[in-house]
């Protein structure tokens, strides 16, 4: 029985022992928990830097206010004391100060310096100052939808900044520290530091003094025509390098145009219009329906299934050169051309010139734009698509579809970021841009000088400069309405007007693509969108140091010989006013469309 009894108190004993470690291990770890304190420490986001080192985007380090809520001694005191340090009211802070299990929140973040000084004299327990990024861009909203931004942790939300998040995100390091219950750091208790890793820096294609130059420009113009915004690229089309790439807007026709925060040039897609007749014409030479020489006899209006497409500016019947149809742009001409080729081939050349694709950009929220699958072509739909309506883009793809003729036939990818910087300092340059073959040289050759006599002689004059050959196109095109059709609420048309072009045209080494968003001084590309190209390329060829050619050479296609004139008012001087536009695949007849 003596036995049984002290086997009972020995297992009580045992038990009780037990206990005691257990509880002796919890009381530690929750004493250790209250001195020892694990602190983030964010990691510097890498910067972005334009072609030639100048910043565009970096991180500053700046203060935050956090509290410890379980070390605050008088919650009610202290949120007396921050409320107007902080600027923050009383009740948020004291909800903060008391929030229950929580060994870390924020009270202010990245405040400037005085203000982290009088939090620090205030000598409250509990409340501490650590130190982490916030973006800058020096240059202030320059290129804004190009960067994009980042969200106060500096996590990247919109542009660049998104689409480089992972690359531009250091790691984040960890400082455990041991205090006491005012904060202080204690000398003989535990410390570790785990330093943070600092992102990769981006240096992009984008020249700043070439971009500041195109948002001026851009914007200039948007006021001058009365328009509602505009979009502006300009590129080193043998590299695919983007320069600078702006879109402006503004709220009202009051109002200065401001830089947009949405990157249109890329997510946004339009009806290009007589822009895209420079793929129909080089489609045909491609597939040899007709020849550099061939001329045919154009009417100014034609039946198309169950619509009516006209020239803009009536004509008799005349014998046109291919020239004459792209200088002229030419509905009719370019429709027959359509006809000749075919919906197959007009399907399979847009999309080799990059229609219907996102481009190499992958920027965030690009658009591919909108192609019309063959089986859902109407019978309109062979005029329509020819002459760039029915058929949506972006203006990075139009301006990539340019580059082609510029480049002799290869689409070359564009890219806009040139090297990654590594946090120990090595450069490390992205892969050249990819290339393929769209057409011969041949074409490219034969189209391109075609597109020089369109500034020379044709819609296109006002892209000239003094001393240089330029080769472009416009293209005037109705936008679709939300509800559909092409008529907004009040009965009206919004138009759209493009220029594209390159130069010097023999040997070209900047291109360039001008759109505006529904002027109103002047609908058409000729007076509205051209200028901007000739003063942004003129620019350029100066910033760039791009001399003029040496020899000019002969074109090798015959020079328009029925250039088509809009009369002019012998009385007032002035032009008629512009017809409105045939874009309808229902109607029977359908008004003057416009060809440039």
């Amino acid at each position: 029985m003596l036995g049984v009894v002290l086997l009972l108190f020995l297992v009580v004993v045992a038990r009780l022992t037990q206990l005691q470690l257990l509880d002796g291990q919890r009381y530690a770890a929750f004493g250790a928990s209250q001195r020892v304190r694990p602190v983030v420490l964010p990691a510097e986001r890498g910067s972005m830097f334009d072609r030639e080192g100048a910043e565009l985007a970096l991180s500053v380090p700046q203060n935050t206010v956090w509290a410890d809520p379980r070390l605050v001694s008088d919650p009610q005191r202290e949120a007396d004391a921050l409320a107007p340090v902080l600027g923050i009211e009383r009740d948020v802070l004291l909800r903060a100060l008391t929030t229950p299990d929580k060994a870390f929140v924020y009270l202010s973040r990245q405040v400037d310096d005085a203000t982290t000084q009088k939090v620090k004299d205030l000598n409250l327990d509990g409340i501490a100052v650590l130190s982490e990024s916030k973006r800058f861009n020096p240059s202030g909203d320059l290129a804004a939808a190009v960067l994009g931004s980042v969200n106060i942790d500096s996590v990247g939300r919109a542009g660049l900044e998104q689409q480089f998040d992972d690359t531009l995100t250091g790691t984040p390091g960890q400082l455990v520290l041991e205090q006491d219950p005012k904060g202080r750091t204690i000398a003989e208790g535990e410390h570790h530091l785990t330093p943070a890793q600092p992102g990769d820096d981006l240096v992009l294609t984008l020249d700043t003094a070439m971009q500041f130059e195109v948002e001026r420009a851009l914007s200039d113009q948007i006021v001058k025509m009365g328009a509602k915004g505009g979009i502006a690229i300009v590129s080193n089309p043998k590299t695919g390098e983007i320069l600078a790439m702006a879109t402006m807007e503004r709220a009202d026709d009051e109002s200065a145009p401001v830089a947009s925060s949405n990157n249109m040039a890329v997510t946004a897609a339009f009806e290009p219009g007589s822009a895209s007749k420079v793929i129909t014409m080089a489609s045909a030479l491609e597939e040899g329906v007709v020849q550099a020489d061939t001329t045919m006899v154009v009417p100014d209006h034609l039946q198309v299934a169950d619509a009516m497409f006209t020239d803009h500016d009536p004509h008799p019947t005349v014998t046109m050169s291919l020239t004459d149809i792209l200088a002229n742009s030419s509905n009719i001409g370019t429709i027959m051309l359509g006809q000749k080729l075919g919906p197959e081939k007009i399907d399979e050349y847009q999309r080799r010139f990059g229609f219907g694709s996102k481009s190499a950009l992958d920027f965030p929220n690009e658009t591919p734009g909108l192609m019309l699958p063959l089986e859902d072509w109407s019978g309109t739909s062979i005029g329509t698509i020819p002459i760039g309506q029915g058929v949506a883009v972006t203006a990075i793809q139009m301006l990539q579809a340019y580059n082609v003729i510029a480049n002799g036939g290869l689409y070359i990818d564009p890219k806009i970021v040139l090297a990654t910087i590594a946090k120990d300092g090595t450069r490390h340059p992205t892969p050249p841009s990819a290339s393929r073959r769209v057409v011969s040289t041949q074409t490219a050759a034969q189209v391109r000088d075609m597109m020089e006599q369109v500034v020379m002689a044709g819609t296109g004059k006002e892209a000239a400069i003094d001393g240089y050959t330029v080769a472009g196109k416009t293209g005037t095109a109705r936008k679709p309405q939300p509800g559909g059709g092409y008529r907004d609420a009040a009965g009206n048309y919004q138009y759209q007007a493009t220029f594209a072009g390159f130069v010097p045209a023999e040997d070209p080494q900047l291109s360039a693509i001008v759109v505006l968003d529904e002027p109103t001084a002047s609908i058409f590309a000729s007076g509205t969108s051209a200028p901007v190209f000739s003063r942004i390329a003129s620019y350029g060829l100066r910033r760039f140091h791009i001399p003029p050619p040496g020899i000019v050479l002969a074109p090798t296609v015959p020079a328009p010989t029925h250039i088509i004139e809009t009369p002019v008012n012998d009385v007032t001087g002035e032009k008629p006013s512009p017809s409105t536009v045939a874009t309808s695949t229902t109607s029977t007849t359908s008004p003057r469309s416009p060809g440039g």
